[in-house]
């Protein structure tokens, strides 16, 4: 009676995971035909998307009148492979949602594929969170940002009430000499300050980044190209190290372009302080673990603690204060987050510095007239 009594429990045991197992598991579950028509659906999935029967997958996950221009399960019927995808969709309450659904083909005797089993998570609140650092990331950079306006504008001041009174008193002493050196201080801070002003607007412009399919590589090539000759001139070798066949990326091609040229352009500089033989800079990109990353190396003489800590937190320039504003970097982190991505770099004394880009794709702005299914 014993392995009877086993079989019933079996028996048992099976019909529980296809009924309530089925109905009670916290995923979105469903099965499409070739028509893209939803054949069969758990009870979480109607409850996230309401009524699915008689209905395709692109109207009840979207709300869509058309099938999806990029449709994973269309690939998935065409080559039985399994896929894995972050998805966008519309609630039964019309609440826009974002999912991760595995497309499992099913497979039968003759090798066809007659339905693909999809099996989506609902990763919403997660993205919510993902937007809200983001974006609380940006405050604090504004924070920084007002607090480094005060310091930059109060260092020009000082600059222009010591050209101040280099004139006045060249005035009383009827000294022309010290007259003209308080106008040549007058002018350089006049100048200062209106570069400093007309950068922090263009910083500080709210601007959605205007994004299209970039290849990263090219825009690497540009940047080389255009700082080849004042390189050469400096006696400084810059080339582009650049990973092949690195795919598109959505990215505002300008915004980049310019984070490149103000990394290339400190990394030239750090040189040219430098008194070492054959400096070197690299401008590479690579493609791995989902992300897309810029490098920009130098052998420099490196940054030093002190200049290490004010980086990328106020209008700091390791330029000094007759060459630079301290807006390339602010700047450059600011496109470089509102693409989703972080800077970062290492550096050592003596021996140079590499400031990194990095772009998560999944993380990378979409254009503003993106249909929902496009990557």
């Amino acid at each position: 009676m014993q392995p009877a009594d086993h079989r019933i429990e079996m028996d048992d045991i099976r019909r529980w995971v296809r009924t309530e197992l089925w109905d009670q598991v916290p995923v979105n579950i469903s099965v499409i035909d070739q028509g893209f028509q939803i054949v069969e659906a758990n009870r979480t999935f109607q409850e996230t998307y309401g009524e699915w029967r008689n209905r395709p997958c692109y109207e009840v996950y979207k709300g869509r009148a058309s099938r999806c221009n990029h449709c994973g399960a269309a690939k998935t019927f065409a080559d039985g492979k399994v896929r894995v995808r972050e998805e966008e969709g519309v609630s039964r309450d019309d609440e826009q949602t974002f999912y991760l659904v595995h497309m499992l083909p099913l497979v039968v005797a003759d090798g066809t594929i007659p339905y693909v089993i999809e099996m989506s998570t609902d990763i919403t609140a997660t993205k919510l969170l993902e937007k809200e650092k983001l974006e609380a990331e940006r405050l604090a950079a504004v924070g920084q940002t007002v607090a480094g306006l005060a310091h930059g504008i109060k260092n020009v001041l000082m600059g222009l009430e010591g050209g101040m009174y280099v004139v006045k008193s060249g005035m009383e002493k009827g000294d022309g000499e010290r007259i003209f050196q308080g106008w040549q201080m007058l002018e350089e801070n006049i100048t200062r300050i209106t570069a400093f002003v007309k950068g922090f607007l263009e910083f500080a412009r709210g601007s959605t980044p205007e994004v299209h399919l970039v290849d990263p590589n090219r825009v690497a090539e540009k940047v080389v190209e255009l700082f080849r000759h004042t390189a050469k001139l400096e006696g400084i070798e810059l080339k582009g190290e650049l990973q092949q066949d690195v795919p598109y990326a959505l990215l505002d091609e300008e915004g980049i372009h310019t984070c490149l040229a103000n990394l290339v352009s400190n990394a030239l500089d750090a040189c040219q302080i430098s008194d070492k033989n054959g400096r070197h800079v690299t401008l590479s990109t690579h493609d791995r673990d989902g992300k897309l990353i810029y490098e920009v190396a130098d052998d420099g003489d490196g940054i030093d603690y002190e200049i290490k800590k004010k980086i990328f937190t106020n209008f700091f320039s390791t330029k000094g204060s007759d060459k630079g504003t301290g807006l390339g970097l602010l700047a450059t982190r600011k496109i470089v987050q509102e693409h989703g991505g972080k800077v970062s770099f290492d550096s050592k004394k003596g021996v140079g510095s590499v400031f990194r880009l990095e772009f998560p794709r999944d993380r990378l702005p979409q254009p503003s007239n993106r249909k929902q299914d496009e990557p």
